[in-house]
């Protein structure tokens, strides 16, 4: 016979034909599927294929194999099913023999290469497989599942499963070659190479697709990948940056190190991204997140400081985001960060007392003092948003440290009364309006900020009482800066305190409302009478228990001028309201004198006293002390004060011991000249009066807390008594524990309360 240099293709045999001649067939087609795929099969070959595979699987129905071989219940088609299946493994087994021989001498990189190119072709031809054996996975293979052999798998699980067992476990054996050489890629990477990210993917997506679940073949197991990749990747990763960490610390600032590991954690994130399995994130990123920060958490707690007192916001930023990646990171900086708060607020105020001491703060100028405050809590309220994103921890050191250094410092002393009494004569001031405030139309963000610092005080009560007090004289002297603004931050109390601390506040506007509607009505009625008044004057009914206004010097001979007026009103308003009592400020009362013996003609804004001293010149050049006395009937230590103001004034002329004369000659550049300045006496009064009236508040605050928690309570004991009202109270003030105990005996002996019988400690409510 003559031989030919080309192989003649195999004959397609019958439907009928023997293992032999049938495996011999498809396995000629299932090598050059696996090895030479790259050349193509025609679609006539490969459905020849597909058709001896299905023929020979399903002619021994036909022959009655089965019966044959005595198996009655198992058919022929299960034992033939069965022959082709373990042809295939010793197809694959001999197929990976020849693989593993050729990447023994292989390593590293050239050993990747060779893997994934095999791996792709392999697969790939797998693939094609698993499709020409359709029907043996579909009937023979089902059956045995079913039947519960589990070593019996689809065709290209089979494969996946023959690569694992003698190809990837025999390359894997020698020293963890596949992984080892992943592994020598990365840290190339980590060094700063470039490396084929593709390869490296192909290789370990491999890993993941060898897993496998024996209970279910179509779920991922994610073993092979854990036990021969993950687990070594991990321990590497921790050496690699356990040894960098170290050393760059050793060479470098921490603020260095904040973003060397800022920047390896977003390169590990990217490798994720990149060829590693997702699985793989969350043991990585707690891996780095270990050795790159807990590590080295102290250090960076301990370099804190240092990046707040020179502003490295965008270092505060990255020790924040790295801190707090671990627990408990961030709870060291939020102590630190509200020490720092409170000294530079105690420093701020400090600055502002300078040397001089306690004489310095009892003088202090309360927008200064405020404005200090507020410095201290911006910057940082700012560092709280900037660098560490509003978080709740920081935000409460920072509120903590305010409340602090807002209400003890070198201004208070040992006064919790200073900061709310400075923070109400702030809020006056702004509130006036010689503000100049209110001109540049900033007044609502000024008065924002009053709250930013309102917040912050312990004695509300206190600056609630002060502000009253500021806000009755405004409203009497007609000094207000408008309207809206006494509303807006009347509306910015309530909001932060309740209805019930602004009632009184918002009475007094009432109070002013009607006082002008009574002012009118009376004039009209004047006018109706006949009795029309040359005075000009307005006349305001205040009620007692809204307005925080008490006579003072009060006793005087009301001037014949006035008088008429004065006794007109009183009648016509007991009429109106009869059974109510007028008790007139005449220290509040404000007046205004016009000259006729000057060359031009001056008005003087004067008090009821200046008034009822000055009238009198209109009879008299010249008066002694005691004539002045006399006609006023004003006590004379406050006579001496009134007269010591119009003589510096220059109105009066005292060229004489007690002998007080009209000066001619008197010249202002100003034609209306104020001479109602307070007396320092009465300043100083004020303040003796606030707190005399927060005191007696107090006491009834704090007497009416335990009388509506025993209401609600029935019985309670002492202690938990002491604790709820300090709980009820502390947002208007932190009342002393003696106080409470005042009030308590109080109320035992008024017979609200009583102590239950048998106990020394537990009271009862009396209904």
């Amino acid at each position: 016979m003559a031989s030919s240099s080309s192989s003649t293709p195999p004959v397609m045999p019958p439907a009928n034909a023997d293992l032999a001649t049938t495996w011999a067939y498809l396995e000629e087609g299932v090598d050059h599927i696996m090895t030479k795929l790259q050349t193509g099969v025609s679609y006539s070959k490969y459905m020849s294929l597909y058709t001896v595979s299905y023929n020979y699987c399903t002619s021994s129905k036909m022959h009655g194999a089965g019966e044959q071989a005595g198996l009655g219940h198992r058919t022929g088609a299960n034992l033939m099913g069965s022959d082709l299946y373990n042809n295939l493994i010793r197809y694959f087994v001999n197929h990976l023999k020849t693989l593993r021989t050729q990447s023994d001498a292989l390593q590293d990189e050239p050993l990747l290469r060779y893997y994934a190119q095999e791996w792709d072709r392999y697969t790939t031809g797998a693939n094609y497989i698993n499709r020409l054996f359709t029907y043996l996975n579909r009937h023979w293979v089902k059956r045995e599942r079913d039947e519960g052999r589990k070593g019996v798998y689809p065709v290209y699980t089979l494969a996946l499963v023959q690569w694992k067992t003698n190809f990837f476990l025999h390359v894997q054996s020698k020293g963890q070659k596949l992984a080892g050489a992943i592994l020598r890629l990365i840290e190339r990477q980590r060094n700063g190479e470039t490396i084929d990210q593709t390869l490296v993917k192909k290789v370990v997506d491999s890993f993941v697709s060898l897993g496998l679940d024996e209970g279910d073949i179509n779920k991922v197991s994610y073993e092979i990948y854990k036990e021969h990749f993950e687990v070594p990747f991990l321990e590497a990763t921790e050496r690699y940056y356990r040894q960098e960490s170290e050393a760059f610390l050793a060479e470098n600032t921490v603020a260095d190190y904040l973003k060397k590991a800022e920047e390896r954690l977003r390169e590990e994130e990217d490798r994720v991204e990149r060829y590693l399995n997702t699985n793989t994130r969350k043991g990585l990123i707690s891996k780095c997140e270990h050795v790159l920060i807990r590590e080295h958490a102290e250090l960076m707690w301990d370099n804190f400081q240092e990046l707040l007192d020179y502003d490295k916001d965008a270092d505060l930023q990255r020790m924040y985001a790295l801190l707090a990646r671990i627990p408990e990171g961030l709870e060291p900086l939020r102590k630190r960060f509200e020490e720092h708060v409170k000294r530079s607020g105690l420093a701020s105020v400090s600055k502002l007392v300078g040397e001089g001491g306690g004489a310095a703060a009892e003088n202090i100028e309360p927008k200064a003092y405020v404005d200090a405050l507020l410095e201290v809590h911006q910057k940082n309220s700012e560092t709280v948003t900037r660098s560490f994103r509003g978080e709740a921890g920081f935000v409460a050191s920072l509120d903590k440290a305010c409340r602090e250094f807002v209400n003890r410092n070198t201004a208070t002393g040992t006064s919790t009364t200073k900061s709310p009494e400075l923070l109400a004569k702030h809020a006056d001031a702004l509130l006036r309006k010689n503000n100049k405030m209110a001109e540049e139309e900033d007044l609502e963000s000024a008065l924002n900020k009053v709250m930013v610092i309102f917040k912050y005080i312990d004695d509300k009560d206190v600056f609630q009482t002060y502000y009253t007090t500021k806000l009755s004289k405004r409203l009497i002297h007609g000094v207000s800066a408008s309207d809206e603004a006494e509303a807006s931050m009347i509306s910015k109390l309530k909001e932060a305190c309740g209805f019930e601390y602004t009632n009184k506040l918002q009475r007094m506007f009432t109070d002013m409302s009607l006082s002008k509607d009574l002012t009118d009505q009376f004039k009209e009625r004047m006018q109706q009478n006949g009795e029309d008044s040359d005075l000009n004057f307005t006349i305001m009914v205040l009620g007692t228990n809204f307005w925080p206004i008490t006579a003072t010097n009060n006793e005087y001979i009301i001037p014949a001028d006035i008088l008429p007026t004065y006794e007109k009103f009183t009648k016509y308003y007991q009429q109106k309201h009869s059974g109510r009592k007028l008790t007139w400020l005449w220290n509040y009362s404000k007046n205004e004198l016009r000259t006729n013996y000057t060359n031009s003609k001056y008005i003087l804004m004067t008090s009821s006293w200046q008034m009822a001293v000055l009238l009198q010149y209109n009879d008299n050049d010249t008066l002694s002390f005691e004539e002045l006395a006399t006609a006023t009937a004003i006590s004379k230590d406050y006579l001496k004060q009134v007269l010591a103001v119009l003589v510096k004034a220059k109105i009066l002329i005292n060229d004489e011991q007690d002998q007080y004369d009209l000066n001619p000659s008197f010249k202002s550049k100003k034609i209306r000249i104020n001479l109602n300045a307070p007396i320092k006496a009465e300043q100083k009064a004020e303040s003796a009066d606030v707190l005399k009236i927060v005191d007696e508040d107090r006491k009834y605050v704090i007497q009416a807390t335990i009388v509506r928690i025993m209401k609600a309570r029935k019985t309670m004991k002492n202690n938990l008594l002491i604790q709820e009202v300090i709980s009820q109270i502390s947002q208007r003030f932190t009342p002393k524990i003696p106080d409470i105990k005042k009030a308590i005996d109080h109320l035992l002996e008024k017979e609200y309360i009583e102590r239950v019988e048998g106990t020394r400690d537990t009271f009862a409510y009396v209904a």
